[in-house]
C-alpha cells in the first residue's frame, strides 16, 4: 500500500506526537512517510505548486488562514497552549516595551508564522526581517536586529546569550482573549478521504497517548531529529508544547482558533472560516 506522507517539524514536540504512528506501534491502515522540515518551510510548500502539497502537513495556525479552502484541520496534533507563546527580545541596553520598536528591524521566524501574526496583531508597525527561528538569537545578540521573535526552545535559553525580554505576546493573547494560544495544527488537504482523514485524527491520538505513558520508546526518534539540543531543553520543550489540547483540540481549542482568525481579519487579513476532522470513536 502506499505510504501515507506527512509534513511535520524536526522539533521535539513534534517528534514526541508521531514517533508511534510513524513506527507502526499504533493501529493504522497504511505505512507512513515523514517528511521533516521546519515549520515555515512546511507553511511555503502548503502555499506552493500543487504539485509539491503534501496531503497532510504541519501548519502555523496562521498560515492555514490562508490555505482554508484547500485544508480540514485534524482534531489530534495541534500546539496549543498557555503560557507557551512567542516572546519579543532585545539586546540589554536596548528597547524595552513594545512601543519602542515601532519602525525598527525586528527578525521573525518567517512571514506565516503564527508569532509574526502576533506581533502585527499586538505590535507597533516595524521593519519585519524574516529568517530562520533559529537564527534570531545570534541576529539580536549581534546587533543585526534591534529585536527578534522567539519560539521553540529559544524561549528557554535566550537569557544566556544576553537578551531580555520585552513581551511575551502569549501573555498579551491570553490577556485579551482568556483563550490558550493556538500555536500549529495538523492540516490535512480537503482530496484526502473522509475516513483515511478521520482514522487519521485517532491514529496520531493514540501516538500521542502512547507516547506520554512510554516516552523512553519516543526517546530515540525524538534525540535523532533534535539538532544536539541539551536534553533538559528538550524534556521542557515537550512539556510544553504537548498537552491535553494536542490530542484533542475540542470546543476550547476550536474557539481559539476562530478568534485567532477574527484577530487576523481585524489586522487586514482575509476572514477565514476553519473546517475540523473529528477524531473517531
Amino acid at each position: 500500500m502506499e505510504p501515507l506522507r506527512i509534513g511535520f517539524s524536526p522539533c521535539p514536540n513534534d517528534t514526541f506526537m508521531f514517533d508511534a504512528l510513524v513506527h507502526g506501534r499504533v493501529p493504522f491502515s497504511r505505512p507512513v512517510e515523514p517528511v521533516l522540515e521546519d515549520v515555515e518551510a512546511l507553511n511555503a510548500r502548503a502555499a506552493g505548486p500543487v504539485e509539491h502539497r503534501l496531503p497532510v502537513t504541519k501548519l502555523s495556525a496562521a498560515a492555514v488562514l490562508d490555505l482554508a479552502g484547500d485544508v480540514r484541520i485534524l482534531d489530534a496534533g495541534a500546539a496549543l497552549g498557555r503560557g507557551c507563546g512567542p516572546l519579543v527580545v532585545t539586546r540589554a541596553g536596548g528597547p524595552s516595551t513594545l512601543t519602542d520598536l515601532a519602525g525598527r528591524r525586528v527578525a521573525v521566524p518567517g512571514m506565516r508564522t503564527t508569532a509574526t501574526l502576533l506581533f502585527e496583531i499586538f505590535g507597533p508597525p516595524a521593519q519585519l526581517v524574516p529568517m530562520r527561528f533559529d537564527r534570531v538569537v545570534k541576529a539580536v545578540a549581534e546587533g543585526t536586529v534591534e529585536a527578534g521573535l522567539l519560539i521553540h526552545e529559544l524561549r528557554f535559553t535566550y537569557e544566556a546569550m544576553g537578551l531580555a525580554c520585552v513581551a511575551d505576546l502569549g501573555d498579551l493573547w491570553e490577556r485579551e482573549t482568556g483563550h490558550p494560544l493556538p500555536l500549529g495544527v495538523i492540516a490535512v488537504r480537503r482530496k484526502v478521504p473522509e475516513a483515511l482523514a478521520t482514522e487519521l485524527s485517532s491514529g496520531l491520538a493514540a501516538s500521542i497517548r502512547r507516547a506520554f505513558a512510554d516516552p523512553e520508546a519516543a526517546a530515540p526518534f525524538v534525540a535523532a531529529h533534535a539538532q544536539s539540543m541539551d536534553p533538559d531543553v528538550c524534556r521542557r520543550h515537550i512539556e510544553l508544547y504537548v498537552n491535553a489540547y494536542s490530542e484533542r483540540l475540542g470546543p476550547e481549542g476550536r474557539a481559539a482558533l476562530c478568534e485567532l482568525a477574527m484577530r487576523a481579519h481585524a489586522a487586514g487579513r482575509p476572514l477565514a472560516a476553519f473546517e475540523f476532522v473529528p477524531t473517531g470513536g
